[in-house]
């Protein structure tokens, strides 16, 4: 049983296909007491740290998401709000995950960070399983987490960042798996079989 947390700040429906199309048909929940009644959680997010932050918090999830004891997984916008910090809007997130937001610097490469890039996993975990050092996976994004000791697999555009990070129970990818065909298949059915 898989939730995907309705934060009206994402495109659900691409999320749950990728699902669907491993076999599983995850439901999209709108109300906090609800999360106790899945296996797993999925937070999206797409947009403005500031405007889902303040959507996250005035609907209750914040309370939900620190409670929740299973495996829970942000997705681009959503893994960066699982952190402590974001220097985009200036806002502190929901601190499962230690470290900071900050803005790439991309030097003379394109801002936002957009397109397929190859990631590089650090050390073992259950998340990273069959995952290669040439596996490239699909980023839109132009803050990202800086590498630290939750960082699992790190990219770099510009300078290195976290592609992947977790602690505990809670993980995030910054790059969409629902878009990044097989491996992005491979890390969402990774998701699935992790126990904590």
């Amino acid at each position: 049983m898989i939730a995907i947390i309705n934060t009206g700040c994402a495109n659900i429906n691409s999320v749950r296909f990728a699902f669907e199309r491993l076999g599983v048909t995850p439901e999209i929940v709108s109300n906090p007491e609800q999360l106790n009644g899945f296996d797993r959680v999925i937070l999206p997010g797409v947009g403005h740290a500031n405007v889902a932050m303040k959507r996250l918090i005035e609907k209750g999830w914040k309370e939900a998401i620190a409670q929740y004891e299973r495996p829970l997984l942000g997705i681009c916008l959503g893994m960066q709000l699982l952190c402590d910090y974001s220097d985009e809007g200036q806002i502190d997130g929901l601190g499962m995950i230690s470290g900071q937001i900050t803005q790439l610097q991309t030097g003379k490469l394109t801002s936002p960070h957009m397109g397929w890039n190859t990631i590089q996993p650090i050390g073992e975990h259950p998340l990273l399983k069959n995952i290669d050092e040439n596996d490239q996976v699909y980023f839109v994004h132009s803050f990202a987490h800086t590498v630290n000791e939750s960082t699992l697999a790190q990219c770099e555009h510009g300078q290195a960042f976290s592609a992947i990070v977790a602690k505990d129970n809670y993980a995030g990818m910054q790059f969409h798996p629902e878009k990044s065909a097989k491996v992005g298949a491979k890390l969402l059915n990774n998701f699935m079989q992790w126990q904590v």
